[in-house]
């Protein structure tokens, strides 16, 4: 951490990159770090790169900037695994590269890495990076809200196993500094008319697979009969985590230009090898894949279905 604040020091430009597809932990990462810089050294220049998430765009608003930008700049690439997912492949020009993980690490990239993945959330590093040198930098309300969105949002509002006593203190920090964390909760809560009923739709037709892989296929007729984003449809994928005799489940998407992908979730078998096999990977219960097509699919329902059958005779 002590090379990162040396780094932030020494650029004048610095531009945090999320992953593409952004979930709420690299955006509440990504903001608040944005939000720490400027608020520790206002001479800076400090940009958030990258695609919008329309259900966090409450923490703020991605920045759009020419190449002639990144020379001579730092660029931090934040909750991202590989190179490949960083929205902004610009982050290669910039003169210095960090990146700032907390998934299972698949590939090096940059100049630096700080990775943990004893931690629940990206967000939950950038806000330990500011306590660690709480005498050196600045914090404000606005970093608060971004750092506790990405943390309650990645933790599945504290259920995940990721979750440990240092989440709490993290977080609790947030709270004495006087975050309304209901307010935010009440803002991830809000879901328009139409996505309460693909919901429903959803709980009505998912499937599963002889040994209890729960999954639904959210394909675009579907997403078009109920008129949302491809990102509200694929928000949906724990609302089948609840089922008892399935420990994991999925939902499958069409993406650009027809390439199938998947959300794959699990309360104990790990999946992240099942992931990684389909060109994926994430964390060990909480993972997402690149199948191409759905016939991939089916291959890989039928691989799940084995783990989750060798998983429960384990038990036994």
């Amino acid at each position: 951490m002590e090379h990162i604040l040396q780094k932030i020091k020494e650029y004048k430009r610095i531009i945090i990159h999320k992953h593409i597809r952004p979930d709420g932990d690299c955006y509440g990462a990504g903001f608040g770090l944005k939000e720490i810089i400027k608020e520790s050294f206002p001479e800076k220049e400090v940009y958030v790169v990258g695609e919008i998430a329309d259900y966090v765009s409450f923490i703020g608003t991605p920045d759009t900037i020419p190449d002639e930008y990144f020379k001579g700049a730092l660029s931090i690439v934040i909750d991202t695994a590989s190179a490949s997912r960083v929205a902004d492949q610009r982050f290669a020009l910039a003169d210095y590269v960090i990146k700032i993980d907390h998934h299972i690490p698949v590939e090096d990239f940059g100049n630096y890495q700080y990775v943990d993945t004893t931690r629940a959330a990206t967000a939950q590093l950038i806000l330990e990076f500011y306590l660690k040198f709480q005498s050196k930098l600045k914090f404000n309300m606005t970093a608060a809200k971004a750092l506790y969105t990405g943390i309650v949002t990645d933790t599945g509002r504290f259920k995940y196993r990721s979750v440990t006593s240092d989440t709490f203190k993290a977080v609790a920090f947030l709270v004495d500094y006087g975050l309304d964390f209901t307010e935010i909760l009440g803002k991830l809560d809000i879901k328009s008319e139409k996505l309460m009923k693909l919901q429903g739709y959803v709980l009505q037709n998912f499937e599963k697979t002889p040994n209890g892989v729960a999954y639904i296929k959210m394909k675009p007729e579907i997403i078009e009969k109920f008129d949302v984003s491809l990102e509200e449809a694929t928000s949906l994928v724990n609302e089948l985590s609840t089922l008892e005799d399935c420990p994991v489940w999925m939902l499958f998407a069409e993406y650009e230009n027809n390439f199938v992908r998947g959300r794959l979730r699990s309360r104990k078998p790990a999946i992240d090898k099942l992931a990684n096999k389909y060109n994926g990977g994430g964390h060990k219960l909480a993972c997402g894949a690149n199948l191409g097509d759905w016939d991939t699919v089916e291959k890989l329902l039928l691989d799940a279905d084995i783990l989750v059958k060798e998983y429960k005779s384990n038990l036994n």
